[in-house]
C-alpha cells in the first residue's frame, strides 16, 4: 500500500480530480491518499468526496485528511503539490496592479511581474516543503502542478529533490491538432521540445505522413485569413470554428497561428494563454480583442469559490471512473506496475535540449517505469524556436537567483526583461511597478528585505489553496 500525499487539497476541482484519477487504475486503488490544506473547511470538502467515491466504487483505498503538512509528509511515497500561495486574493491585487500600469495579463501565473511574484511569494513554502521531505520521505517522487511551472521546478530541483512538473497542454495541443486537421487521435504521433508553456512540435505525423505542411497551412488560413475576412463581414462575431472545440483549445487560435506562420512551428500553450509571454500580442486594448477576442482566466469581480465546480464533477466520478488527461496518476501506476509510460515532464536541461541553458527547466518526453521517471534527449530546437524561449528563461533565471539570493534588485531585472513588459513600460515604469507589488505582498516575501539586497531569516508559511 503506498501513500500518495497531496498538498493544497482544498483547491479548487484540481485536488479531486487528481484524487479520482489515482483511483481509476486497479493497482492504486489500495493506497492510502493523504489530502492537506490550511483551509480545514475546503479541505473537508474535497476529503468527503474523495470517500464518497471511495464508499461508491467499494474501493479498499484509505482517504486520509490532515492540517498538519509535516504529518501528510511522514512516510509519503508520493508528493502532489497543487496549491496558491496568498490565495485568490492576492492574486487578484497583482493583476490588478499590473492593469493599472497598462499591462493586462490573459492568466499571470507563470511570466510577467504577475508569475515572478507569485513564485517569490511560492518559493519559501516549496523550500520548507523540501527540507521536511529530505527528513521525512527522502525517497519520495514529487509531483508539481503548482504554476509559474517552469520557476518553481527550477528551484525545487536546487533543493535535492526528486521532482517532474505536470502540465496538460502538450495533451490539450495534440488532441486539437488532431480535431483541426480531422485525423483520429490515436493514428497520430508527434516530437515536442521547448519549456513550459512554450514548447514546439516539431514532428506531427499520421504514420508516415507528415502533418506539419499542412498545420502550417491549415491553422493560418483558418484562424488567420479566414477570420479576417469573417471579421469585415460581422464585425468578428464569428470567431470561434463551429467544432465543440473549448476556448482553451482551438476556438480562437490567432495567437498561435501568427507564432507559427513567423517561427514555423506550433506551440504548446493556448493562444490566450501564450499571448502574454510574447511582445506582439497584448499592447492596448484593441489588439487584446483582435488576437483574443473571448476572453478567461480571472475577470474582476468573478466568483472565486470552487466549491460548485466540485458538485460538477463528483457525480461524473460516481457514474464512472476513469483516467483525465493529466500525467500524475499515470505517473504513479507506471512506477508501482513497471508498465511504462511516456509522458511530457519539466525537469533540469541536463544536455536534453542542447540549444537551451543548461541549467533551466525544459519539457520533454518522459519514460516512466519502476525505474522513475527518464527523461529523453530532445536535442536541438531550431535555432529560432530555442530564441523565443531564450527570452521566457531569461525571466525565469533572474526569478529564481533572487528567490535564492534574496537580492531584490534581481526581481527588477526579471520584470524589465519580461518581453510583454519590456515592449510596454519604461525601466523607471517597471521599477516602481515592481515596487508596488513588493509593498502589496510583503507578507508573502520573508526572504527579502527593504531592498539592500541581504536575504531574510526564513519564516513559517503554510500553503494557501488555490
Amino acid at each position: 500500500m503506498k501513500k500518495i500525499t497531496i498538498i493544497g487539497a482544498g483547491g479548487y476541482v484540481f485536488p479531486l480530480r487528481l484524487t479520482g484519477d489515482i483511483l481509476s487504475f486497479p493497482a492504486l486503488r489500495d493506497s492510502t491518499i493523504t489530502l492537506m490544506d490550511v483551509d480545514l473547511e475546503r479541505l473537508e470538502g474535497t476529503a468527503d468526496a474523495a470517500r464518497q467515491l471511495v464508499e461508491h466504487h467499494g474501493l479498499p483505498a484509505t482517504i486520509e485528511s490532515t492540517t498538519d503538512r509535516r504529518e501528510a509528509l511522514q512516510d509519503a511515497d508520493y508528493v502532489i503539490l497543487t496549491f496558491l500561495i496568498g490565495g485568490t486574493d492576492t492574486y487578484a491585487t497583482e493583476m490588478e496592479i499590473s492593469r493599472k500600469y497598462g499591462i493586462d495579463q490573459a492568466v499571470g501565473d507563470t511570466l510577467g511581474a504577475t508569475g515572478v511574484f507569485r513564485f517569490l511569494r511560492t518559493a519559501p513554502v516549496l523550500a520548507e516543503i523540501a527540507a521536511d521531505m529530505r527528513e521525512l520521505c527522502p525517497g519520495a517522487q514529487m509531483l508539481n502542478y503548482v504554476n509559474p511551472m517552469a520557476m518553481n521546478c527550477w528551484f525545487l530541483a536546487d533543493q535535492g529533490i526528486r521532482v517532474v512538473g505536470l502540465c496538460h497542454s502538450v495533451q490539450g495541443t495534440s488532441h486539437m491538432l488532431a480535431r483541426q486537421l480531422d485525423v483520429p487521435y490515436d493514428e497520430v504521433s508527434y516530437r515536442v521540445g521547448g519549456i513550459n508553456h512554450q514548447a514546439w512540435f516539431t514532428e506531427f505525423r499520421r504514420g508516415d505522413e507528415d502533418l506539419l505542411p499542412r498545420i502550417r497551412d491549415e491553422m493560418p488560413r483558418r484562424h488567420i485569413d479566414e477570420a479576417r475576412a469573417r471579421a469585415l463581414l460581422d464585425d468578428g462575431a464569428s470567431h470561434s470554428e463551429v467544432r465543440g472545440d473549448s476556448l482553451y483549445e482551438g476556438a480562437q487560435e490567432r495567437v498561435r497561428s501568427e507564432i507559427l506562420r513567423a517561427f514555423g512551428y506550433f506551440q504548446t500553450e493556448s493562444s490566450h494563454h501564450a499571448s502574454e509571454y510574447l511582445p506582439w500580442f497584448r499592447k492596448d486594448d484593441e489588439r487584446i480583442r483582435e488576437f483574443t477576442p473571448t476572453r478567461w482566466g480571472w475577470q474582476p469581480g468573478q466568483n472565486r469559490d470552487g466549491r460548485d465546480r466540485n458538485a460538477e464533477l463528483l457525480p461524473k466520478l460516481l457514474d464512472k471512473l476513469e483516467p483525465s488527461v493529466e500525467y500524475g496518476a499515470v505517473i504513479i501506476n507506471a512506477m508501482e506496475t513497471d508498465q511504462p509510460a511516456v509522458i511530457y515532464g519539466n525537469v533540469p536541461n541536463d544536455g536534453l535540449i542542447p540549444n537551451l541553458p543548461q541549467d533551466c527547466c525544459v519539457e520533454v518526453a518522459c519514460l516512466v517505469d519502476r525505474n522513475g521517471i527518464q527523461p529523453t534527449t530532445f536535442g536541438e530546437l531550431p535555432p529560432q524556436c530555442a530564441a523565443v524561449n531564450q527570452t521566457n528563461v531569461n525571466v525565469q533565471r533572474l526569478a529564481v537567483l533572487a528567490a535564492r539570493t534574496g537580492n531584490r534588485e534581481h526581481v527588477y531585472h526579471a520584470a524589465m526583461l519580461d518581453p510583454l513588459t519590456g515592449a510596454l513600460l519604461t525601466l523607471e515604469q517597471t521599477r516602481s511597478l515592481v515596487d508596488e507589488l513588493f509593498a502589496a505582498e510583503a507578507d508573502w516575501l520573508p526572504q527579502f528585505t527593504d531592498g539592500s539586497g541581504t536575504a531574510s531569516p526564513a519564516t513559517e508559511l503554510v500553503a494557501s489553496a488555490g
